[in-house]
């Protein structure tokens, strides 16, 4: 299909009714039809297995589904019969479910570095909790984050360190401080300079390269030297890593850590995990001042923590993981090999951990472009494949991936010609993508 003849008539005036309701026309910035080209943003009606269907009626293979949410496919059958079975049981009620506890259980099983969890709808509230924490033990104000990964939480101590800080007190925003990733020596640098503030060091243990050799372990020796509290983010790498996460691949234990995204296959939960002596604080059972850690009315919601117990099952008896790290890399060496043959392979260029893939379009100068990502993008479409990314799912299959990679050498071959035109323009159809950060709309 060419794209000049691709319309999304149906996508595009739905988008319209959404952005008149909702702020920024979704609910994820992530998912913002200023992500895609111009009037090709999909508006999905459902979705099955590695595919999703727009109102248009046109079909995608889909990759980095749900944002990494979706790890085993669309309406998985062994996760959508353990919600089946729940929703007629009731999802909340005014005391503990039975659930609470064997979900609990099961997370402690799978994650066994961890000693206590609490579980919550999203990956902020857990983020937010994990640092609330770590000020209340040390009785420290100042937080440090990793300043190489995008994304910790929605709440002011991380969002005013971005661009779209509008609204956020600075005095707020002063009280984080950034560390590169890698680099102990400028880690301990920034502990030495804030010595006796630092409440915390927050980071996603790995990210689109592998952490260099001793520095998850140089940093947990960091922390202990210093007396801060160790947080890994494992938001991402929770399941896609391992079953344990990168803390349980990599054997560096923090003494906090978050998870969502793959737990409930799209389904709402997310969890704060760590050392008893630390959760305990935000329980009952300790003399000392009382940690507000987690108090949501719908974090326990039982299909929500039924869904997590089943996908923590399939994970575990369908090598789900490693089936993820053999699809990726499958997929990353048949894009290799369609951009080398387009003679585009130093400008589209496949990065990250197997299960874990991304990609970026680079200009004729070699510098990351958004409009080229645009005319990639609407090639793809064209195409029917939906990546805002290339992280797989389960439930991709080979066919899948060969269509995909199909679809990538037709959208390298155009990347080519504007590469020796110098120039895009002719092929965007609109006005280029967008970052999702910036500081004006």
């Amino acid at each position: 299909m060419d794209t000049e003849e691709f319309f999304l008539p149906r996508s595009r005036a739905a988008n319209e009714r959404l952005h008149a309701l909702v702020p920024g026309g979704a609910h994820t910035y992530a998912k913002g039809d200023d992500q895609y080209p111009e009037n090709l943003a999909p508006v999905i009606s459902h979705g099955r297995g590695a595919h999703v269907w727009d109102v248009d009626g046109n079909r995608y293979i889909e990759y980095g589904s749900g944002l990494r949410s979706v790890s085993l496919g669309h309406a998985h059958p062994r996760v959508n019969e353990a919600v089946r079975r729940e929703l007629d049981r009731g999802t909340n009620f005014v005391r503990p479910s039975v659930m609470e506890l064997e979900a609990a259980e099961r997370f402690l099983a799978t994650v066994p570095t961890a000693e206590m969890v609490k579980f919550t709808k999203n990956g902020s509230d857990a983020t937010t909790a994990a640092v609330r924490l770590a000020r209340a033990v040390t009785g420290r104000p100042r937080v440090a984050i990793c300043g190489d990964h995008p994304f910790f939480s929605v709440d002011d101590w991380f969002i005013g360190t971005t661009p779209m800080s509008a609204g956020i007190p600075a005095a707020t925003t002063e009280l984080t401080v950034a560390f590169p990733y890698g680099d102990l020596a400028a880690t301990e640098e920034l502990l030495t300079r804030y010595e006796d503030e630092i409440a915390c060091l927050i980071l996603e243990p790995a990210g689109h390269t592998e952490p260099p050799p001793g520095y998850l372990t140089g940093l947990r020796e960091l922390a202990d030297r210093h007396g801060c509290v160790l947080i890994f983010d494992e938001m991402i790498t929770g399941f896609r890593w391992s079953e344990a996460g990168a803390q349980g691949l990599y054997g560096v234990v923090p003494d906090l850590s978050t998870f969502g995204k793959a737990l409930g296959n799209g389904f709402a939960v997310s969890a704060l995990a760590g050392r008893r002596e630390l959760m305990e604080r935000g329980g009952l059972r300790h003399s000392g001042d009382r940690v507000f850690l987690l108090s949501t009315t719908h974090g326990a919601e039982t299909h929500s923590l039924a869904a997590a117990m089943a996908v923590q099952a399939t994970y575990a008896e369908e090598g789900i993981t490693a089936r993820l790290h053999a699809l990726g890399e499958r997929l990353a060496a048949g894009v290799r090999e369609a951009a080398a043959g387009m003679g585009v392979a130093d400008h589209v260029l496949v990065r990250g951990r197997a299960s874990n893939l991304v990609f970026a379009t680079l200009d004729q100068n070699g510098r990351p472009s958004q409009p080229y990502r645009t005319l990639f993008l609407r090639r793809l479409l064209a195409g029917g494949v939906l990546a805002p990314s290339f992280v797989v799912s389960s439930a991709l299959d080979d066919a899948d991936i060969d269509h995909t990679v199909d679809v990538v050498a037709q959208a390298c071959a155009v990347y080519r010609k504007a590469l020796d035109a110098a120039d895009p323009t002719p092929w965007l159809g609109g006005r280029p993508v967008k970052p999702v950060f910036r500081r004006l709309a």
